[in-house]
């Protein structure tokens, strides 16, 4: 058996002095990972394996990302599909970064925009910023920085929105990912909880199988829409006796909405 390392004790005597002041840090670190519900990232990056690399660190917090390498299906794609972020790089093929974000701009798409890019100069930023970019980040990146600037641009994004969404006897904390009722921890799948977190964010808003599709799935997950259908009656049967509503408008897709007191 491998010898413990003491610097992962928690108490007062680990190792070098590290006691939980200074392990509260990471702590803090750690939870503030889930201060914002399920996001769709769309990262427009050409480099493979930095993209994979990026992908697979925002998808253990919760997101669904699609990777695109060309910058002019990037940038066509941005205009009949929708996301809660971008991660754009600059340097890309047929259409770079900058053109992309113009595009977005002028065509009225205001969803945050984080430019990544190998390029340092101050001009370069500059530009990025005047053109519209909400964010910039220099590589190398530091993969825990660029997570906290993803979940620091998706906080600006929802504004007024509450971490606690309590309603009677129904309460969802996003921070924590928990879902009570009358009191009680209710288990919930991941996909599910992804799924309620969707309705919340589009309240007495009618929201079609495809857009719920497309907010809980990659690209290369190909859902099958039956699937959205069985996900909404488990979520509906577990919010019986909530005021949460889900209710199905055949033809036009789902609206969750609270009951009036």
């Amino acid at each position: 058996m491998a010898a413990r390392d003491p610097k992962r004790t928690l108490g007062p005597s680990a190792a070098n002095g590290e006691g939980l002041r200074s392990i509260l840090p990471r702590v803090v670190a750690a939870a503030a990972l889930w201060l914002v519900s399920h996001m769709r990232i769309l990262l427009v990056e050409d480099h493979a394996s930095f993209a994979a690399t990026v992908a697979s660190r925002l998808s253990r917090e919760g997101h669904s990302v699609d990777i695109e390498a060309d910058g002019a299906t990037a940038a066509t794609l941005l205009q009949h599909k929708e996301f809660d972020l971008v991660l754009l790089d600059v340097n890309l093929p047929g259409c770079n970064g900058f053109e992309i974000l113009s595009q977005m701009r002028t065509a009225g798409n205001e969803t945050p925009v984080l430019i990544l890019t190998a390029r340092s100069e101050v001009d370069d930023r500059i530009l990025g910023l005047d053109t519209g970019a909400d964010d910039f980040l220099v590589k190398p990146v530091d993969l825990g920085e660029l997570a906290a600037r993803c979940r620091m641009l998706a906080r600006r994004r929802a504004g007024q929105v509450r971490n606690l969404v309590e309603a009677g006897n129904f309460s969802f904390d996003r921070g924590a990912r928990l879902l009570q009722i009358d009191g009680q921890d209710v288990p919930i799948p991941a996909r599910e909880l992804q799924l309620l977190e969707v309705f919340l964010d589009h309240l007495g808003r009618v929201m079609t199988k495809e857009e719920v599709a497309h907010r809980l799935y990659t690209f290369e997950e190909a859902p099958n829409l039956n699937a959205i259908e069985q996900f909404v009656g488990r979520l509906r049967r577990k919010l019986e006796g909530t005021p949460l509503r889900l209710q199905t408008f055949r033809g036009l897709g789902y609206i969750a909405r609270f009951d009036e007191a």
